[in-house]
């Protein structure tokens, strides 16, 4: 099934929705189970999402551009979600304008358009159930979303209720008997 490129927008909707309540909650915390602050998270997600737009229109096969995009230290919350809507917006727009046969380099394998914009929507929606977490907060991705990337990313992910199985698959939860996964990755390479 192929990823429309709209799928991010969808992802930092949620984002948006939940976080911007929080934007007053104190983002030094650990988000979640992960070592970094839930400040640092949010500008990775900006982060990746900038490289994943960089990677489309760049098409560099072997590695990434050496390009990053840097949050400062001192940026609040609510200039973070700014950043994560903004960089989403360039991946979008990046998918938008280039061919769906075009492909460019991935740690996880060569992908297309619409894999770099299913893996942003992960990133998005993992770490922002990472962010909740650690802001205290009970929060569920969208179904819709998780179902999209799970079919892009997770060929042998089990079946089972969408959300459950991104956040199995991306070594958040255990499912069912599975205990949770201590390793994890997606498969990024086009089908």
């Amino acid at each position: 099934m192929p990823v429309p490129p709209g799928l991010i927008d969808d992802a930092v909707a949620a984002t948006r929705e939940v976080l911007g309540g929080l934007i007053d909650a104190d983002w030094s915390v650990p988000a979640g189970d992960v070592d970094w602050s839930c400040a640092r998270v949010a500008a990775h997600i900006a982060d990746d999402l900038f490289s994943y737009a960089g990677q489309i229109i760049g098409g560099r096969l072997d590695g990434y551009l050496p390009i990053e995009a840097v949050v400062p230290d001192d940026a609040t919350p609510e200039d973070r979600l700014d950043c994560i809507e903004f960089c989403a917006a360039l991946l979008r727009l990046a998918a938008l304008d280039t061919p769906a046969t075009a492909r460019a380099g991935h740690p996880r394998g060569v992908s297309d358009p619409g894999g770099f914009v299913a893996m942003g929507a992960v990133e998005c929606v993992v770490h922002t159930y990472d962010i909740a977490r650690g802001l205290g907060v009970d929060w569920r991705p969208p179904a819709g979303v998780c179902a999209v990337v799970l079919d892009r990313l997770f060929p042998g992910a089990p079946a089972g209720d969408p959300v459950d199985v991104l956040l199995y698959s991306a070594g958040r939860l255990p499912l069912g008997d599975r205990p949770r996964l201590t390793s994890w990755g997606w498969d990024s390479t086009v089908r």
